[in-house]
């Protein structure tokens, strides 16, 4: 644990020691399990590092209600502690919105996507029926489904303390397009098709903001769609951050 802005904040790092840093950052009302399983395909390659974002996981929930930049600047000065200079950031959802915003301010290796939204237009509805659905029917993700069950739909809007639903608003509603435009770091962008939470059109527009973009779609995939195809999106990183 580390205390960064008085919150204590969990995160693990396991992997190669002499292997480029990775940083993986989950999606709202989830934990460090859900980016697990791209952590553990490219541990023998790369020093990995799983952070529960403050009100996920172990991590303490702020006492006020935090902007998106206190988010990133939490990641900077966690990343400073574990003396990580320069990471690949890889952010599903939430965790991607704030990858792109850091990206924007400070060095970054590479940058890997997966349906993350960067303006005011994301649904307020993300999360618990669709995942839920999602895990049954894909067996990678059956795992997940006792987790699902007791933690994603506790963090939901409804659920949600008080100061956890403000930060909810506070994300849903701000746009960072204006940010996005400085950053120069090569990026992939993975979209599931049939992604009701972030729609594939706005990985199109990101990847039209950004200096050095491509998007990946999966055919089919949801909002999950990392994990639905967990074989293939462990191959394209690797293909991307040099590994093979």
């Amino acid at each position: 644990m580390n205390k960064i802005k008085g919150v204590r904040i969990n995160s693990i790092t396991y992997g190669n020691p002499q292997g480029q840093d990775v940083v993986l950052l989950h999606g709202w009302g989830q934990n460090i399990d859900m980016m697990k399983p791209v952590g553990d395909a490219l541990q023998k390659d790369y020093l990995i590092t799983i952070i529960d974002l403050p009100g996920h996981g172990l991590s303490e929930e702020p006492e006020t209600a935090w902007q998106l930049d206190d988010f990133v600047e939490m990641l900077k000065q966690l990343l400073d502690e574990l003396k990580i200079k320069k990471p690949i950031l890889i952010g599903h959802s939430f965790g991607g919105k704030i990858s792109l915003l850091y990206a924007s301010r400070y060095p970054v290796e590479k940058l890997v996507l997966f349906g993350s939204p960067f303006k005011k237009a994301i649904k307020k509805e993300t999360a618990k029926m669709k995942l839920l659905k999602s895990l049954k029917k894909v067996p990678i993700l059956n795992q997940f489904e006792e987790y699902a069950k007791k933690h994603i739909g506790s963090t939901d809007y409804r659920n949600a303390s008080s100061v956890m639903r403000k930060i909810m608003v506070n994300h849903v509603n701000l746009d960072i397009t204006e940010n996005v435009k400085k950053i120069t770091c090569p990026t992939i962008i993975i979209w599931g098709t049939r992604d009701e939470a972030v729609p594939l059109s706005d990985a199109y527009e990101l990847a039209s903001l950004l200096d050095d973009a491509a998007v990946i779609e999966y055919e089919g995939g949801t909002h999950y769609a990392y994990l639905e195809d967990l074989g293939r999106t462990v191959r394209i990183i690797k293909n991307f951050i040099g590994s093979e």
